[in-house]
């Protein structure tokens, strides 16, 4: 294996193995420890579109039980070979020239030649290499994991200084493929910066940074980041009462192809937002292309956490639909659904047990129980909520705990003690989480 490089060698080691790209990424996410690396990743390396480092190098000796000297060689290999076949297509064939043409032409060809030198020191000198690169996806991937389960401002610094990083990088030179993987990875960070922006209310700059991210997903060329905009600005639209748009930002997002769950989700976010129109055949309809997209997912989603759409969100999605719709056999459906968001959130890993979801799951079961009359259901659905820190909940939860207190003020309830009780830990509880945060994170200058 004197000559083979790195790519045809990954190759060799996985298919020995019988395993997929997606399981040789499994079982670097276990050695590292972290859930950074995905099969394209793996591909990458096997295509020798990336070549690893040194870093990564280590974990895959590990992965393929074999002596990580036999990678630096490979590694080596390859490099040699990419550095060879450039010095070939740098190579000018110029046609023979006569001795009278040689003599005329020497001086002209000579400054010719230095000014293409010059360009090649230019386009030597890069402000990133691929470890650079993996670090920051590396991070960008933890912050995705982490965010639907970490307090909001533990993550708002860290966000903004990555996101801010990536627009320096980008303002300096770098191989075209390493362009790409930055563009992707700045819009990942802008797309968190905008749900940052969501979840505290500000929905202008939430739409600015969503529109930032599009423009750097589409320089990226990433389908599935171009879709998983369109659903951030569906939200977006939505929590602004704008439900027919939102629908329809939901519907220009199923036009991009890709795998994973995005398909889900844009079909549950427009099927929540037609069912607020009213357009019920049009909500069961979307809620049943949500289904279908689930049942035809293969494989995990490239990066997880806040931009995966794991089924318990599908279906507390499906609950406040079904809510929206109205009628008996609905609301009955929508606790079922959102009992078992519950249920699969509660039973997920630590990083995954998103809580504005179950917030937002435990508030539609109480309005499920608030309109079939028990209110004994309803506050103990509202108890999760209520006994919970203020300051995890979003800008959606504290409107969502609003619209509750004010159904509980209806006439049909008549003033009892036991609904006076709820609307008052309701109107506390909204106070408190409206207050700015005792210790707000300072920015980086």
């Amino acid at each position: 294996m004197g000559d083979t490089g790195i790519g045809t060698l990954l190759v060799r080691l996985r298919t020995a193995r019988g395993w997929s790209q997606q399981r040789v990424a499994d079982e670097y996410n276990a050695m590292e420890g972290r859930s950074a690396k995905t099969g394209k990743e793996i591909g990458r390396y096997e295509r020798e579109a990336r070549i690893p480092v040194p870093y990564a190098r280590k974990h895959l000796a590990c992965v393929f039980n074999v002596d990580v000297a036999q990678l630096d060689r490979a590694v080596a290999v390859s490099k040699g070979r990419r550095d060879g076949v450039a010095a070939d297509e740098d190579e000018i064939r110029l046609p023979a020239l006569s001795p009278g043409a040689s003599r005329t032409c020497g001086a002209p060809l000579s400054e010719d030649a230095a000014r293409s030198a010059e360009f090649a020191r230019f386009i030597a000198q890069r402000n990133v290499d691929e470890l650079v690169v993996e670090q920051l996806e590396a991070d960008v991937g933890r912050l995705a994991r982490t965010y639907v389960s970490h307090p909001l401002m533990e993550q708002y610094v860290e966000i903004k200084r990555l996101r801010d990083g990536a627009f320096e990088l980008l303002r300096g030179r770098q191989r075209p493929r390493q362009t790409a993987d930055l563009c992707l990875s700045a819009s990942r960070l802008c797309g968190l910066s905008a749900h940052v922006c969501l979840d505290l209310g500000d929905y202008d700059s939430a739409a600015t940074h969503a529109r930032t991210a599009r423009a750097c997903a589409e320089a990226a060329g990433h389908e599935g980041m171009l879709a998983w905009v369109r659903a951030v600005e569906s939200l977006i639209s939505y929590w602004t009462g704008q439900y027919e748009r939102a629908a329809q930002l939901a519907q220009v997002g199923r036009q991009h192809r890709e795998g994973g769950s995005i398909g889900a989700r844009l079909a549950s976010l427009e099927a929540r937002a037609l069912a607020i129109v009213g357009d019920s055949a049009g909500a069961l309809a979307a809620l049943s292309d949500a289904e279908r997209s689930r049942e035809t997912i293969s494989g995990r989603d490239e990066a997880l956490g806040v931009f995966d759409f794991p089924a318990a969100k599908q279906f507390a999605y499906a609950g406040t639909t079904l809510l929206a719709l109205g009628g008996q056999e609905q609301v009955q459906r929508a606790i079922v659904s959102a009992e078992t968001a519950v249920r699969l959130y509660r039973s997920a890993d630590g990083d995954d047990q998103s809580v504005g979801d179950l917030f937002a799951a435990h508030l539609d079961l109480a309005s499920g129980h608030l309109l079939l009359g028990d209110l004994d259901g309803t506050e103990k659905m509202l108890g999760f909520v209520l006994q919970s820190s203020p300051e995890r909940m979003s800008a959606s939860i504290v409107r969502r705990l609003t619209v509750l207190g004010r159904k509980l003020g209806g006439p049909q309830y008549g003033g009892a003690a036991q609904t006076v009780h709820l609307r008052d830990r309701l109107q506390h509880t909204v106070v408190r989480a409206s207050l700015p945060p005792a210790h707000p994170p300072e920015l980086p200058t």
